[in-house]
């Protein structure tokens, strides 16, 4: 037999679920058990912050130096908080200062034609980035899809290569560009990693042969040809990783100091990175300019700081979902 009191008691629980504020879970829900503080949560936690603060730090102290006077720093280079604030430091890099004023401050008084280091290092990195993520690219492409006699051979000579330390790769390089006349010059920079590096080619080939084959038979099978599959297919499928390697190859291009320096002698192709052990190098008598060297320093770090803070979770995602360890 039917309760008749069953309809009522359904439409009061409507009633008191429409009721409810926006949040609180429905009737009959077990609360959400808390989780309890461990000591071993704790800990984790201690360490975490340990190592954050340990991180940032740094980057304080590079702040802190480059708002302080020169002349105080000596007198109090303990001090957590900026000594004597003063934008002086920044005014040098940027060339706002007259060298009369400049070494009042105890900067040397050397001009840094900090705008033009500035475009070197952005067209030095901008085409390493586009030239090496294409070719890198194209040979992840025919390593991982394309059929051919000692493919594996040659891309176990690729891994091979990470193995070779930089400094033995140096002299040959410079040796090269020499006999290229282009020293002292951006394309002479830019030429031993304009192509490719098996880093960029392992990272990118790890993702190619994960894609579907199904779907590039489908495409093969309507008449496309491997150049069309490549740009139309898998490049566009790619798009994560692909910006991953860029972000990572800008980072590397624009930090790179040694060849740069080997390479360039003049402000016509003087990175960044070099002009800054430069302008190191031009301080007075009475000690190096650390005011306008760490302003110098953070201003050149500062755009790759906030590049990888945008893109960090992206580069995370994409080198577990490569399959890179």
């Amino acid at each position: 037999m039917a309760n008749p009191t069953a309809p009522a008691e359904h439409h009061a629980e409507t009633a008191a679920v429409d009721a409810a504020p926006p949040g609180t879970p429905p009737p009959g829900t077990p609360p959400a058990r808390r989780r309890r503080l461990s000591p071993g949560r704790i800990f984790a936690w201690v360490v975490l912050v340990a190592l954050l603060l340990i991180t940032i730090f740094p980057f304080y102290w590079m702040l802190r130096t480059a708002l302080s006077s020169n002349d105080a720093l000596y007198a109090n280079s303990s001090s957590p908080l900026p000594v004597d604030f003063s934008w002086g430091g920044f005014e040098r890099v940027f060339g706002l200062q007259s060298t009369e004023e400049a070494i009042a401050q105890g900067g040397s008084g050397a001009s840094i034609d900090f705008w033009r280091y500035l475009m070197n290092s952005v067209v030095v990195a901008t085409c390493i980035t586009v030239c090496q993520v294409f070719f890198s690219a194209m040979a992840a492409y025919a390593f991982s899809r394309l059929r051919w006699r000692g493919r594996d051979l040659v891309f176990s000579l690729f891994l091979l290569s990470l193995m070779v330390p930089m400094i033995f790769t140096l002299l040959p390089n410079f040796v090269l560009v020499r006999e290229l006349g282009l020293i002292d010059s951006l394309l002479g920079i830019m030429l031993p990693s304009l192509f490719m590096t098996p880093f960029a080619i392992f990272f990118l080939r790890q993702f190619f042969m994960n894609i579907s084959t199904e779907v590039e038979e489908a495409v093969l099978i309507d008449g496309a040809g491997k150049i069309r599959v490549f740009f139309n297919l898998i490049i566009p499928m790619s798009a994560g990783p692909i910006a991953t390697i860029s972000i990572l190859t800008y980072i590397t291009a624009w930090n790179d100091y040694l060849w740069p320096l080997m390479v360039s002698y003049t402000d016509e192709s003087r990175v960044l990175t070099v002009a800054l052990g430069t302008f190191k190098s031009q301080a007075p008598q009475t000690g190096p300019d650390w005011a306008g060297l760490m302003a110098a320093t953070l201003v050149a770090a500062l755009p790759m700081i906030i590049l990888f803070m945008a893109f960090a979770r992206r580069i995370v995602n994409s080198i577990g979902f490569s399959g890179i360890k």
